[in-house]
C-alpha cells in the first residue's frame, strides 16, 4: 500500500505527463477544473497513508486522473460525482482504458450523487474511510464541514483546494489567515499544507493557484467542552476579530469576575485551539 511505482510505457496508461484533451468536457456550473498532470495526481493519491483502512471516497473524479492512482493502492474506492457525463465515462470507458488499475485487490464503484446531501452511512456502514479529491472550489469549505460531521469514521482527509482556503485551514494562531475554519478543523485534526499547484495543470486552468492539504484525525478527537458552545464562542469571536474577546463576546452576558480573566484582553487570532477549549469551559461554568 502506498509504494511508489516507476512510470513506463508498459504501464498501459501513463504515456504523457499532461493529458491535453480529456474525455469529459468541464462544466462551469459545476466548478470543474480537471487535473491533467499525472505526477500531481499520483502525489495526491499518496497523501492518504491508509494505515488502518482501505475504504476511500473520491469527490469529483471527473476524468479519473486521480482515480486510477487510488485504485493502484488497492483501495475500496467509491467515486462520487454530480456530472452524468463523467459518471458514464468512468463506468463504461475508464476501466478498459486503464486495465492495470483494476488488477489489485480493491474495488470500484461510481455514484452519481452530491456528497453534501448523500447518506454516507449507506456506503461503508460503520467502517472507517478516507476522503480525497480535486474539490470544486465553490463547495470545498462545505465539504470540510460535512467531513467534520463524519469524523468518527474519517481518520484521514486530503485534497485540492483553492490555495488561500487550504492555507486558512492549516494556519496557526498569530496568522492573518487563522480563523473559524482553522480552529474548528484543528480541534479534531492535525492539518498539513503539503504543496502548491499551478493553474496550467488543469483544463480549463483556474484563475488562482491551488493547494493540497492533509488532515489526520487526532488520537483523542473528543472535545473536553460543550461542542455547540465551542462553535458559538469561536464564530462569535472571529466575527469581530479586531476586537478583544471582552468586547466581541458581550452577547454571552458574562459575569464581571470572569471578564477580569486576562484571556479576555486577547484578540481571537491570538488563541490556540486549546485556548478556545479552555475559554469555552470558563464560559460554561460562568453561566451555570
Amino acid at each position: 500500500m502506498g509504494t511508489k511505482r516507476k512510470k513506463n510505457k508498459s504501464d498501459g496508461y501513463v504515456h504523457k505527463k499532461h493529458q491535453e484533451k480529456g474525455p469529459v468536457k468541464a462544466k462551469k456550473y459545476l466548478g470543474q477544473h480537471f487535473l491533467k498532470d499525472e505526477d500531481i495526481a499520483e502525489q495526491i493519491a499518496d497523501t492518504l497513508l491508509q494505515k488502518e483502512y482501505h475504504n476511500v471516497i473520491e469527490i469529483g473524479p471527473g476524468t479519473g486522473v486521480l482515480t486510477k492512482y487510488l485504485l493502484l493502492r488497492n483501495s475500496n474506492l467509491i467515486a462520487m460525482d454530480l456530472d452524468s457525463e463523467s459518471i458514464k465515462y468512468l463506468n463504461e470507458i475508464f476501466p478498459s482504458e486503464h486495465p492495470k488499475a483494476f488488477e489489485g485487490d480493491g474495488s470500484f464503484k461510481v455514484i452519481e450523487a452530491d456528497f453534501l446531501n448523500f447518506d454516507i452511512s449507506t456506503l461503508f456502514g460503520t467502517e472507517q474511510f478516507g476522503i480525497t479529491g480535486n474539490f470544486p472550489y465553490n463547495i470545498s469549505t462545505q465539504i470540510v464541514f460535512k467531513m467534520l460531521e463524519l469524523r468518527d469514521q474519517v481518520p484521514e482527509f486530503s485534497g485540492m483546494f483553492q490555495k488561500e482556503v487550504a492555507q486558512r485551514i492549516c494556519s496557526k494562531e498569530g496568522s492573518k489567515a487563522y480563523g473559524i475554519l482553522s480552529v474548528l478543523v484543528q480541534a479534531f485534526y492535525d492539518a498539513e499544507y503539503l504543496f502548491t499547484v499551478q493553474p496550467d495543470v488543469f483544463d480549463p486552468p483556474p484563475k488562482v493557484q491551488s493547494g493540497v492539504l492533509r488532515l489526520t484525525r487526532k488520537k483523542d478527537f473528543e472535545l473536553s467542552c460543550d461542542e455547540q458552545l465551542f462553535h458559538r464562542v469561536v464564530k462569535t469571536a472571529f466575527n469581530q476579530r479586531r476586537k478583544t474577546l471582552r468586547n466581541s463576546l458581550k452577547t454571552f452576558a458574562l459575569s464581571d469576575i470572569l471578564k477580569e480573566d486576562t484571556i479576555f484582553d486577547l484578540r481571537p487570532e491570538q488563541l490556540a485551539v486549546a485556548d478556545f477549549i479552555s475559554l469555552t469551559k470558563k464560559i460554561a461554568d460562568d453561566t451555570l
